[in-house]
């Protein structure tokens, strides 16, 4: 049965009532991502889950819930400390955190706190001079991921540098769009954002950037089918606390494995590659330290195979496309000033 985007949030303001807002130190709730600002009457992709941001009192939030099932919904819930939304100019300036206060979408305040912040970034949200900065926020992070990659990380982690600094690109872009920076489907949001401005030949050199930009229908095929091993695998000896371990479970698998399904059947198959990338490279994470290691040699081949497809076989290869993800960043930054050049949303 189709959920609608209402009865969706209705699960989730239960869970925060319920559940979420007894952890010691909570302050306020609110919707993020994907969600913010559809109908109440819009139907909830299979493929998608619902955000909810939890902010917690101090300089210290407690680790994040991430993914989990609610009343047959995907909710992920985020934790963030009280001092991260600190000011206003403070979310405004931060492309992580300016989209979800941009529309009043706060489910639970007890004090006031967060709905009074709200009512301050909503009507600046759009002025430029704070799209400009937060344009810049996604260009810095781009960057400074790119020079984080040292030959001392496990593969998996040198990996995800490359894939992260170039992915960061798109959301350059998507910030100068005002459109929201998503994760999993980064790279077509960017081909759609590209295409109204009359930019999609920027989109190849995106692609491009990211090392799949001939990479046929077929070969992106395999590497899901190798994903999905390796899914399969990491959620069932899964144990170590991580970061991103909901991530790799029963409930995310409709994001984790049926999202990278569904663009490639839809032709998207390059636009998929980045998701399957840092699925891989989380699973591997867990592999690494949960699996016997006759588990991970036996899915070792699948990604090491995706790295090289992607040019990032050896380290040598590895750090010449963080070289290239920094000497990419000033056309990505050109593109994002047409875009916000001609974007009637902005305001002055």
């Amino acid at each position: 049965m189709t959920r609608l985007v209402g009865e969706a949030k209705a699960v989730a303001r239960r869970w925060v009532l319920e559940e979420g807002s007894k952890a010691p130190g909570f302050r306020a709730a609110y919707f993020a991502g994907s969600a913010i600002g559809l109908a109440d009457e819009a139907p909830v992709h299979a493929t998608s889950d619902l955000d909810i941001n939890l902010v917690f009192d101090g300089d210290a939030a407690p680790p994040k819930k991430g993914k989990f099932l609610q009343e047959g919904v995907l909710l992920e819930a985020n934790s963030f400390s009280s001092e991260q939304l600190g000011t206003a100019e403070q979310v405004l300036g931060n492309y992580h955190l300016a989209g979800g206060l941009r529309r009043p979408e706060i489910i639970l305040d007890p004090s006031g706190w967060l709905t009074q912040l709200q009512a301050a970034v909503g009507p600046e949200f759009p002025k430029r001079h704070w799209v400009r900065r937060r344009c810049e926020h996604a260009a810095d992070n781009s960057r400074s991921t790119a020079r984080a990659l040292n030959d001392a990380m496990p593969l998996h982690d040198q990996a995800t540098v490359c894939a992260f600094a170039a992915g960061v690109t798109t959301h350059v872009l998507l910030v100068a769009g005002l459109e929201n920076p998503t994760v999993r489907r980064r790279y077509a949001a960017a081909r759609d954002l590209l295409a109204a401005y009359g930019r999609l030949d920027f989109h190849e050199q995106l692609l491009a950037l990211l090392g799949c930009a001939e990479m046929p229908r077929e070969r992106v095929e395999q590497h899901l089918a190798a994903v999905t091993a390796a899914f399969d695998a990491a959620k069932s000896v899964f144990k170590t606390p991580y970061r991103f371990g909901s991530d790799i479970s029963d409930a995310a698998r409709p994001i984790s494995i049926d999202g990278s399904r569904e663009l490639i059947e839809r032709g998207d198959h390059r636009e998929a590659v980045f998701w399957l990338m840092a699925t891989y490279s989380r699973c591997r994470t867990i592999l690494s330290v949960d699996a016997p290691p006759a588990v991970q040699e036996q899915l070792e081949p699948g990604f090491r195979a995706l790295i090289e497809d992607l040019g990032l076989g050896s380290f040598a290869d590895r750090q010449r496309k963080a070289d290239q993800v920094l000497a990419f960043l000033p056309h990505v930054w050109e593109v994002a000033e047409e875009i916000m050049a001609a974007n009637s949303g902005i305001e002055e």
